[in-house]
C-alpha cells in the first residue's frame, strides 16, 4: 500500500525563509501570512489530505465512475470528502471577501493545491477547475454576473468548468462551431458540443457553472470571432437558488488511461441560456486568464504526483533488501543490503528529490509573483512580476508536468517488478501524471508559446525579469567561497541559455522551422537553468542557516540536493544547446 505525508517543513522553508513572505506585509492580503498563522493552516490541510483524500485515491482508481442517462456517479466516499473540503472553507481561501472569500494571497494556496494533488489528483481537479473559473469571472464578468455566480462558487456549493475543446477543435480553437444566438431578454441560446470537459458532470455540487467559448451570428472566422459565455447546469431563480435543468447535458464520459475518478465529459448545449462575459469576440482574452492560472495549477498537479512518488520510492528503497553494496556489506546483520545503498537507486532518488523540492520552490515563487502582479502598490514591481509570470508560465507548466511523469516512472523503476503491479500503488501515479503533459495546452504548445510569443515581447522585456535578478544574485555571491560550487555552474549555464536564446531569436527570423524545431529543447534548457537559479538560492539560505546551528539535518539535505543538481542534472543543458543549434534541416527534410 502506498503512503503519503505532507512536506510541511519544506513548505515552511520556502514560504518563510526562501521567499521571506514577511517582507510583503504592506501588500494586500499578506498581513496574516506569517508562520504563526500558516503553520496551523498547513497542518489542517495536511490532515485532511492525508486522512480523508489519500485513502480514497486507490479506491477511486479501481472503482471509477458510473454514467447513466446524463448523470455521473462518483466513487464511494468522494461526495463525503468534498463536503469535508467545503466545510473546512478551503474553496474560499484566496477569493475576494466581497463574495465570501478569505482574501489570502495565491502563494498560500499553492501548498494546499499540491497536497490535494499528491493525495488524490482525481478529486483535486474539481476544486482546481472551479478556482480557475472563479478567476476568469472575477476579472472579466459584469458585476451583475459576479453577484449571481460567485458567492456559491466561492463557498464551494457550486463548481465551475471551462468548455473549450470540440471534436474538430483541440489546440486550434479557431475551428470551434458552438454558436450563441441572442434572445430578447439579453441572454443567448447556446447550441453545440464540447468534449474533454473535466468535471463537466458530477454529484459533488448542487450546480455546475460552465464557461463556454462560442460564436455570435456573423462573427469573424478564427479566434477573432470567439466570445465567452457563462451558463449553468440548472437555471438560477430570482432568489439565487437553482431551478430547472437548463439544457446542458452530459452525453457520455471517456474511459481513460488515468484519473479514473475524474469525469471527463462529452457535453451538449441544447439551447441553454447563457450570458456574455466581457465584450463580443474577445472570448480568447478572457479564457486565457483562466488558462494561465490553470497552467500553473496543472504544473502543481505534476509536482504533487512527483512528491508522493518520491516518498514511496524512498520508503521502498530503505526497506527492500536486495544484493550487497559493491564496496562491501553495509548491513552485515541482514541477509542483504537495502536498495538505498546502490548507486543507481541513489541517483534516481536524488533526481526525484531535486525535482520535487526545486519545483515546489518555483511553483510557490510563481504564485507569489502572480500575487504581486495584482496586489503590489508599486506599478514597477507589478510590471516586473507580471513579466516574470508571462515569460515562465509555459516553462513551469511543461517542466513540472514532464518532471512529475518522470518521477512517477522512476518510482516504478525503484520498485522493480512490484512497481508494475497495481496493489503497490505507484503504477497509478504514472498513469495519472501522463495527462498533465497534454491538457491545458500540450507541452509542445507551451514551447511554441515561449519562443513565438513570449521571447519577442518588447524586444526581450520579459526575459529581463529572469536574467536581471539572476545576474544580481551571481554578483552578490561571486566572492563567497562557500557558494562557488553553486555560483560558477549557474553563471556558466546562464551563458548557455543566453546563447540559445540569441540563436532562437536570430535563426527564427531566417527560418521559422529552426525556432519551432528547437522550441521543446529550448524550453527544457530554460527550465534546467531556472532550477539551477532556484537551487543556488536555496543553497544560500541553507548555508546561512547552518551557520546558526539549528535544524542541521534539514539544511544539510538542501545543500546535498543542490550539489547533486548542479553536478548531475544541470549539465544536460550542453546537449540541449547542441540539439537546438543543429537546426531543423534533418528534422524537416527526413522522409516520414
Amino acid at each position: 500500500m502506498p503512503q503519503y505525508k505532507a512536506p510541511i517543513r519544506d513548505f515552511q522553508f520556502i514560504l518563510h525563509e526562501y521567499l521571506n513572505l514577511g517582507q510583503y506585509k504592506n501588500v494586500e492580503g499578506f498581513a496574516d501570512s506569517g508562520p504563526e498563522l500558516m503553520t496551523p493552516v498547513l497542518e489542517a490541510a495536511a490532515q485532511m489530505c492525508e486522512e480523508v483524500l489519500f485513502p480514497l485515491n486507490q479506491k477511486g482508481d479501481k472503482i471509477g465512475l458510473k454514467y447513466d442517462n446524463g448523470r455521473v456517479t462518483m466513487p464511494d466516499g468522494f461526495k463525503e470528502a468534498y463536503k469535508i473540503y467545503v466545510e473546512g472553507g478551503w474553496p474560499s481561501f484566496t477569493c475576494d471577501p466581497a463574495y465570501g472569500g478569505q482574501g489570502l494571497p495565491e502563494v498560500l494556496n499553492m501548498p494546499l493545491m499540491e497536497m490535494v494533488c499528491s493525495a488524490n489528483l482525481s478529486f483535486g481537479l474539481t476544486p482546481g477547475l472551479s478556482h480557475g473559473a472563479y478567476n476568469a469571472i472575477m476579472l472579466h464578468a459584469s458585476d451583475e454576473l459576479k453577484k449571481k455566480y460567485l458567492p456559491k462558487m466561492v463557498s464551494g456549493h457550486w463548481s465551475g468548468v471551462m468548455c473549450l475543446t470540440e471534436p474538430q477543435a483541440g489546440t486550434d480553437l479557431g475551428l470551434i462551431r458552438t454558436k450563441a444566438t441572442p434572445n430578447a431578454d439579453g441572454s443567448y441560446a447556446i447550441e453545440g458540443n464540447k468534449i474533454f470537459i473535466s468535471s463537466g458532470e458530477h454529484e459533488l455540487t448542487e450546480n455546475i457553472v460552465h464557461l463556454i467559448l462560442a460564436r455570435l451570428p456573423g462573427a469573424p472566422a478564427g479566434t477573432k470571432g470567439i466570445s465567452l459565455f457563462i451558463a449553468s447546469k440548472y437555471n438560477i431563480n430570482d432568489d439565487g437558488g437553482v431551478g430547472e435543468a437548463s439544457g446542458i447535458r452530459c452525453d457520455g464520459i471517456e474511459h481513460k488511461m488515468g484519473i479514473h475518478a475524474s469525469p471527463t465529459c462529452q457535453i451538449s448545449f441544447n439551447g441553454c441560456k447563457g450570458w456574455l462575459v466581457g465584450a463580443p469576440h474577445k472570448g480568447m482574452k478572457a479564457m486565457f486568464t483562466m488558462m494561465n492560472a490553470a497552467r500553473l495549477y496543472v504544473g502543481v498537479q505534476g509536482l504533487g504526483i512527483g512528491e508522493v512518488a518520491y516518498q514511496n520510492g524512498l520508503a521502498y528503497a530503505k526497506e527492500r533488501l536486495q544484493s550487497r553494496a559493491i564496496t562491501g556489506a553495509k548491513f552485515p546483520d541482514k541477509p542483504a543490503d537495502p536498495l538505498i545503498v546502490h548507486a543507481d537507486i541513489r541517483r534516481m532518488l536524488l533526481t526525484m528529490r531535486a525535482f520535487t523540492e526545486g519545483a515546489r520552490a518555483l511553483a510557490l515563487e510563481m504564485a507569489l509573483k502572480n500575487d504581486l502582479a495584482h496586489r503590489h502598490p508599486d506599478p514597477a514591481v507589478k510590471q516586473e512580476a507580471d513579466d516574470f509570470v508571462q515569460l515562465l508560465t509555459p516553462v513551469v507548466k511543461s517542466y513540472l508536468t514532464d518532471g512529475g511523469f518522470e518521477t512517477a516512472s522512476l518510482a516504478v523503476q525503484i520498485y522493480g517488478g512490484y512497481g508494475y503491479i497495481g496493489e503497490y500503488g505507484v503504477e497509478q501515479y504514472v498513469r495519472d501524471a501522463r495527462i498533465t503533459m497534454i491538457y491545458e495546452g500540450t507541452n509542445g504548445i507551451q514551447a511554441l508559446d515561449l519562443v513565438g510569443r513570449k521571447l519577442p515581447v518588447g524586444t526581450g522585456r520579459y526575459l529581463r525579469s529572469f536574467f536581471h535578478p539572476a545576474d544580481t544574485f551571481i554578483a552578490q555571491h561571486k566572492d563567497n567561497a562557500a557558494m562557488q560550487e553553486f555560483i560558477k555552474p549557474l553563471a556558466k549555464h546562464i551563458g548557455y541559455l543566453q546563447q540559445a536564446t540569441m540563436w532562437i531569436a536570430m535563426q527564427g527570423l531566417k527560418n521559422p522551422d529552426d525556432a519551432a524545431g528547437g522550441a521543446v529543447e529550448y524550453q527544457k534548457l530554460f527550465a534546467h537553468v531556472l532550477l539551477a537559479y532556484v537551487w543556488a538560492r536555496q543553497a544560500a539560505v541553507a548555508l546561512e542557516k547552518l551557520a546558526g546551528g539549528t535544524d542541521k539535518e534539514f539544511y544539510q539535505a538542501k545543500l546535498d540536493t543542490a550539489r547533486f543538481y548542479m553536478q548531475k542534472i544541470l549539465p544536460n543543458t550542453i546537449s540541449l544547446l547542441a540539439s537546438i543549434t543543429a537546426g531543423s534541416k534533418s528534422l524537416m527534410q527526413a522522409a516520414l
